[in-house]
């Protein structure tokens, strides 16, 4: 399984079509993480000012029709990423069906990501 970040807002946009997040346009590729705690990592780095709630696309990459590659972050992984860390990068639009799980990041007092949770 790999993970990819999402408001809930683009997520339900277009439900009858594949996720295409502006990533795919604007780096070639859609971002995802190996697993959960990379995963709060990048949103602890990237997305903590982002529109709530944010919501993490598990997803089973045996089922999507878009080729993945396994690459080091550039320039470097984010905090409390180890160097080395490689990421899944999915060449294409994000299969709904490859969709195994929704979670939802959980924030602590200070703006935190420290968890999922499964979401209704």
């Amino acid at each position: 399984m790999i993970y990819h970040v999402v408001t809930q807002s683009d997520w339900t946009a277009d439900p009858d079509q594949p996720y295409t997040p502006a990533s795919l346009t604007e780096d070639g590729f859609v971002h995802c993480a190996p697993d959960e705690p990379t995963t709060l990592a990048v949103v602890n780095a990237f997305y903590r000012n982002t529109p709530r709630p944010l919501l993490v696309l598990v997803l089973d990459e045996s089922r999507l029709t878009a080729r993945t590659e396994w690459e080091a972050a550039v320039p470097s992984p984010p905090p409390g990423v180890p160097d080395g860390t490689l990421f899944p990068h999915v060449f294409g639009h994000i299969d709904r069906d490859a969709v195994d799980q929704i979670l939802e990041v959980t924030w602590d007092e200070n703006g935190r990501a420290t968890a999922t949770q499964t979401t209704v």
